[in-house]
C-alpha cells in the first residue's frame, strides 16, 4: 500500500527495493582476484570510498559467491573501474558462467598489479588492495580493502555507467548507450 506521496507503507518487496535503488546511478567495475590459471572476475558496482587515513574501499559481494573465498585465500582483490566503451566486458562478466583463469585475462587484457592481482590497463582506473577487514550484511560480505596501489584516476577516460536498469551517459558525454 503507498500514500499520496508513493511512499511504501509497508514492507517494500524486492521488486520494489531494485526499482528506487535503480535511480541511484553507480559507476560499473570488473572485481578481480588472483591473475593468469588462477584469476576469478566479476561485474561490481557496490564501491565505496571508507577513508582517507588509511586509504580504504569497500566492496560487496555475495556471502555464498565463489569470490568472497577467493580474496580471503588472496588476502586482496583489485577494483577496475570500466570505461564507458566496457559495457560488454561487465555484461560477460556478471553471468554465472563466465570466464576464469587465462582466457579471462587474456579477454580482459588484463595484467598482473602490484599486488598480483589482475589490473586492466583499458580500465579507466583501477586500485588494488589488500582485505582490510570483512562483515556479514544480510546476503552479501563487506569487504574493506586498504588501497596500495591506484592508477589511471588522470586519464580523462569517461566511466561506465548504470542507472534504472541500463548504461548512460554522464552529462555532456558520448560513449556507452545503452
Amino acid at each position: 500500500m503507498t500514500n499520496q506521496a508513493g511512499t511504501t507503507r509497508t514492507r517494500p518487496d524486492v521488486a520494489d527495493f531494485r526499482a528506487t535503488m535503480g535511480c541511484f546511478p553507480t559507476g560499473v567495475t570488473l572485481l578481480t582476484c588472483g591473475r593468469d590459471d588462477d584469476l576469478t572476475v566479476m561485474t561490481l558496482n557496490s564501491l565505496t570510498s571508507v577513508s582517507l587515513d588509511p586509504l580504504l574501499v569497500l566492496v560487496s559481494v555475495k556471502a555464498d559467491g565463489r569470490m568472497r573465498p577467493r580474496v580471503r585465500a588472496h588476502g586482496g582483490y583489485a577494483v577496475n573501474v570500466l570505461s564507458s566503451d566496457q559495457g560488454d566486458l561487465s555484461r560477460e562478466f556478471c553471468l554465472p558462467d563466465r570466464p576464469e583463469g587465462a582466457p579471462a585475462m587474456s579477454l580482459l587484457g588484463a595484467v598482473p598489479g602490484v599486488t598480483g592481482n589482475a589490473v586492466v590497463p583499458s580500465a579507466a582506473a583501477w586500485l588494488e588492495c589488500e582485505l582490510h577487514r570483512e562483515f556479514e550484511a544480510g546476503d552479501h560480505a563487506l569487504l574493506v580493502g586498504r588501497v596500495l596501489a591506484v592508477s589511471g584516476g588522470g586519464a580523462g577516460r569517461q566511466p561506465l555507467v548504470f542507472h534504472r536498469g541500463g548504461y548512460t551517459d554522464l552529462p555532456g558525454t558520448s560513449g556507452a548507450g545503452t
